[in-house]
């Protein structure tokens, strides 16, 4: 079968980082437009000549020089002499990122940034847009399988061999420009508005997630009085269905509608200029769906996120709600056993600690001693089995013991490990809801008078800590112990 592409453009060389990302914006709307503009034509009966097929942008540069450069950022580096290449996808969400991008590379190392059309297809799906539907019926009726006329999704070019460290280019290149490709990119993107609810164009940079509906209640809450009380850093909350309720002083009206059944990971933002704002995730119970979600929020590229939850308290010096400030993490999850070997340290990261620690401090009105007594840094122990308790705590006991662990939970070592992956700022604050080594459960009566005293307290401790960590300079934020030594030059 023949292959029916729009003409293909020729690779543009630019100095200007916002003429390069103008270039790449119309490559990408003139691509997706004519993969469309083919299926609704199928759709009103008329069968193309023969396969459609139209690509992703690419973007290249080129490094001459082994030279080192000033710049304190750690990203923005041509680690060796040669190529590099990426796809690109979403110019429009992705603008003010990859104009920075471009910028920081022409400072570090001159050139130009070239543009043109990569040998990738886009696949008919992503062409489409998260909301954009097809007319079924009338498709159906072509008695023709799509997959015979455009392209679907190719897992070959969707992994995330980049992002792990355990692809090997070829000697001089391409050298790989960012952790992910357009491909990968779009399957999360896609992924992101199915489990949350919400479109990626309204997630922050400052990501909270929760393993309690309590806390999104009042994130809610907050984020709703907020917006009539006119907050001068927030422009509107968006919810679940993309509802959104503007800031008073833009007239706070409320537009959308709540969609009939809440999404598996509901997510919620609080909308700040230039995507400076906070976005808060319920990721429910369990390992998988902290890396699931965190999978495909990285591809985003936020600039720092938490974890804001329940755990339980290993030291008898504990009591239900102090909080435990993790500064290392014992991996019991496993689900990313296979992407970042049990081999490789998770560290902490000092801005992201020192901003939880002072926002601590803050919202208790604590200092010095005062605050260690509410407060216990330690190993955070990360478990896959809920019920861990019912089996022979021996061997339990005795790692737990070992690691000189404080806490245990099921999310917090994966959403860190997951950061370290990704190259995102991350951190875990959580606080003690019960014991159960030392037999001190919640009682009904007990668990909501703790629920009703310390999710506020906690929440406010997580939302002053973005605050905290978006007033710092990118240089500090994003730690250069995420960077290896054959880097990425995209952040």
């Amino acid at each position: 079968m023949t292959t029916i592409s729009p003409p293909r453009l020729e690779k543009t060389s630019f100095t200007d980082p916002q003429a390069a990302w103008a270039h790449i914006a119309d490559i990408y709307r003139r691509n997706c437009e004519f993969i469309r503009s083919h299926l609704e034509n199928l759709s009103r009966g008329v069968l193309p000549e023969g396969r459609v097929r139209a690509c992703y942008p690419q973007v290249e540069v080129r490094s001459t020089s082994y030279s080192k450069h000033e710049s304190t950022l750690p990203y923005g580096y041509l680690h060796s002499p040669g190529l590099y290449r990426t796809t690109v996808t979403a110019p429009d969400l992705f603008k003010g990122y990859l104009q920075e991008q471009f910028a920081v590379i022409l400072s570090n190392h001159g050139g130009t940034i070239d543009v043109g059309e990569s040998d990738t297809p886009i696949p008919l799906h992503f062409a489409l847009g998260p909301r954009e539907h097809l007319d079924g019926k009338a498709l159906n009726a072509i008695d023709v399988p799509l997959r015979d006329i455009f392209d679907a999704p190719d897992l070959t070019n969707t992994d995330d061999e980049i992002a792990n460290g355990t692809y090997v280019p070829p000697r001089g290149g391409p050298y790989p420009l960012s952790a992910f490709t357009g491909p990968r990119v779009d399957y999360s993107l896609f992924r992101l508005s199915h489990y949350t609810g919400t479109d990626a164009e309204h997630f922050q940079n400052f990501v909270i997630f929760t393993n309690y509906q309590f806390y999104i209640d009042e994130f809610c809450r907050v984020a709703k009085d907020w917006m009539a009380g006119g907050h001068e850093h927030y422009q509107r909350f968006i919810e679940p269905g993309n509802v959104s309720t503007d800031n008073m002083l833009a007239g706070g009206g409320v537009t959308g509608e709540a969609p009939p059944r809440m999404p598996q990971m509901p997510a919620y933002h609080l909308v700040g200029d230039r995507g400076r704002g906070i976005t808060m995730v319920n990721i429910g119970v369990g390992p998988s769906n902290a890396k699931t979600i965190t999978d495909h929020i990285a591809v985003l590229r936020p600039h720092a996120w938490i974890m804001l939850g329940h755990c339980a308290g290993l030291r008898n010096s504990q009591e239900l709600g102090d909080f435990v400030l993790a500064h290392a993490y014992l991996r019991e999850d496993h689900v990313l056993d296979a992407d970042l070997p049990l081999t490789v340290p998770v560290p902490a990261l000092a801005e992201v600690q020192v901003a939880l620690q002072q926002a601590v401090a803050e919202v208790t009105q604590t200092e010095g001693i005062e605050t260690k007594k509410i407060m216990r840094t330690g190993t955070v122990a990360t478990f896959d089995n809920r019920n861990w308790e019912l089996r022979d705590q021996t061997e339990i006991i005795r790692q737990l013991s070992q690691s000189r662990a404080v806490a245990l939970d099921m999310e917090s070592a994966t959403i860190a490990a997951n950061g370290f992956r990704f190259r995102v700022p991350y951190g875990t604050l959580l606080c003690v809801s019960d014991k159960p080594l030392h037999g001190e459960l919640k009682l009904p009566g007990m668990a909501s008078d703790f629920y009703r005293t310390q999710v506020n307290r906690h929440l406010q401790i997580g939302l002053r800590a973005m605050e905290i960590l978006r007033d710092q300079p990118a240089e500090r934020l994003h730690s250069r112990k995420l960077r290896s030594f054959a880097e990425t030059a995209f952040q």
